[in-house]
């Protein structure tokens, strides 16, 4: 009987695993990612909000985001909207106006910055 048992479970958890439908992946463009700072506020506040995100991953040198999701939870444009809604435009996708405001200085476009960067000093 024992044995019998153990087979069904192990049946069982088999085709409950095949079943699970394949994880995505994707490349989001983020231009508004400078900084640390940056990836730090994404990578926080995104999976909050997306059930199903498994990953997330902001290169700010390369201004994109790499992510990966399981399909029957959410889908790209869940994870765009959650990345918009922290502030940030994630490709086609524009920040939330609120979230903006409330980045850090350095995390905002140069031209809404409340210190400008110092001007590029001429080569000699």
């Amino acid at each position: 009987m024992k044995p019998l048992f153990m087979f069904l479970l192990l049946a069982a958890s088999a085709a409950s695993f095949a079943q699970m439908p394949k994880m995505q992946r994707a490349e989001i463009k983020t231009p508004g990612t400078y900084c640390l700072t940056c990836k730090e506020v994404i990578e926080r506040i995104a999976p909050q909000y997306v059930d199903g995100l498994v990953k997330i991953n902001v290169l700010f040198k390369q201004q994109k985001t790499i992510v990966q999701w399981r399909p029957d939870r959410t889908n790209l444009e869940e994870i765009k909207t959650a990345i918009a809604n922290a502030g940030f435009d994630a490709d086609d996708v524009t920040a939330n106006p609120e979230s903006y405001k409330k980045l850090d200085d350095c995390c905002k476009k140069p031209e809404d910055r409340k210190v400008k960067p110092a001007p590029a000093k001429p080569k000699l």
